[in-house]
């Protein structure tokens, strides 16, 4: 399913445009810098199904956003209170074109991306509501699609936007990045676009399974810390690294029918060489120095499997290995999942099914689907077939995507062979 136009643009560029207007009218005023930007969102849906998209959509937004900003300062400036630094030119028509002028250019847009993900994870607001934030107001997320992702009420992920919205608009800035609580702040946004990008390669969306332009963003975003000297950390490098590698495998992920291909039925032609070489170059700087985070063995992992020249020649000792090590430092019963699946390669399926069986909080994962169709496909490998159908059919009753669906529906058919 193709995604709309209004969909695709608002993820790209509705958290720079956010940013950016936020900085120009006061972080107080963030209300209306997020109705500045739909405006434009508005403004190209009514033209362009006329006119049809122009050839640069991101610049059109741009200068409509641009414009309708200068509009109301020009005005408001008499009725509103904005940011202290462009109240001072508010009397000068000059002045005031440049200071907007000033605000949209590039670096300039890329520094409040970076000061809006931070002031989004102010110490004020708890975790969760800190994510929430960031994926709202930098990602284009709706809350229905925040609960999704971190398994939460959409009542409850409403809730954490008002508060952490409210928080923001009674600051009288956006964090400053040469703050000394960056470092202690950098790990919630590293989270928060880990998150994002798993809501593309593995989304709780009906109509898609896989939405690039999901990952498309966090990739952005994750670049933007990464070019940044003071975010350019090796936590961050080696989730850039995580990042660009799985996204190389987005081309073979689905068939040309939509359907989901496993890993072991990809086609690695088709993998994306260009993220596959800037993944690999990520990880070689987040090497750099002696830092070991989670980031840095699942992008282990994910460079494992990018360097065999097919399923059967992948290095499953070093990937348990690495498994292992994941787990002690990230202790999960997903991570304890994906471990099992890995020794089920390296020693086999009954191996494997003892490993599943074994993880100690398994009763966390009885609502994820991975887990009974992990036990189905060892189960089927070991031609016990009874028992994979009704892994299979558990797995299919937590389905939410049709492309899932139809996956395990298939390895339904099999165990009738």
């Amino acid at each position: 399913m193709a995604v709309s136009v209004e969909e695709h643009l608002f993820r790209r560029e509705s958290g720079r445009l956010v940013a950016t207007l936020t900085r120009l009218f006061g972080v107080h005023n963030l209300q209306l810098a997020e109705d500045v930007a739909q405006h434009a969102f508005c403004r190209a849906l009514e033209l362009w199904k006329v006119h049809g998209v122009p050839e640069n959509p991101s610049a059109w937004l741009l200068a409509t956003a641009k414009h309708r900003a200068l509009d109301l300062l020009r005005r408001e400036r008499t009725a509103r209170v904005f940011a202290p630094e462009l109240s001072r030119r508010l009397e000068s028509e000059a002045e005031l074109s440049g200071a907007i002028d000033d605000a949209f250019q590039p670096a300039a847009m890329r520094d409040e991306q970076l000061c809006m993900m931070f002031s989004c994870c102010h110490p004020g607001l708890p975790a969760p509501a800190q994510l929430a934030l960031v994926l709202n107001i930098l990602c284009g997320f709706g809350a229905h699609e925040i609960a999704a992702s971190l398994l939460t009420g959409r009542a409850a992920i409403e809730k954490r936007i008002v508060r952490g919205k409210r928080l923001l608009a009674s600051k009288q800035q956006l964090f400053n990045l040469s703050d000394a609580e960056l470092p202690a702040r950098l790990a919630t946004v590293q989270r928060a676009l880990y998150l994002l990008f798993n809501e593309g390669y593995h989304g709780a969306s009906r109509a898609q399974t896989v939405r690039p332009e999901l990952c498309e963003e966090a990739l952005r975003l994750a670049g933007l810390l990464a070019d940044y000297g003071l975010t350019a950390t090796p936590s961050t490098l080696a989730l850039a690294a995580l990042m660009s590698l799985n996204a190389a495998r987005l081309p073979a992920r689905v068939d040309a029918a939509g359907d989901l291909c496993a890993l072991a039925e990809q086609d690695r032609l088709r993998w994306d060489r260009r993220l596959l070489e800037q993944g690999l170059s990520f990880f070689e700087r987040a090497s750099l120095g002696n830092e070991l985070s989670p980031y840095h063995v699942e992008a282990a992992i994910a460079v494992a499997h990018a360097s065999a020249p097919s399923f059967e020649q992948t290095a499953w000792p070093v990937i348990v290995e690495l498994y292992d090590r994941l787990l002690r430092i990230a202790p999960s019963p997903v991570v304890a999942l994906n471990r099992a699946v890995a020794i089920a390669e390296r020693d086999g399926p009954e191996r494997g099914l003892a490993e599943l069986r074994a993880i100690s909080d398994a009763k966390r994962l009885r609502g994820y689907l991975f887990y009974p169709a992990a036990l189905g496909e060892l189960e089927l490998r070991l031609g016990h077939h009874a028992a994979a159908r009704e892994h299979f059919a558990a797995a299919l009753a937590l389905c939410n995507g049709d492309s899932e669906r139809r996956f395990l529906q298939k390895r339904l058919a099999a165990c009738a062979h």
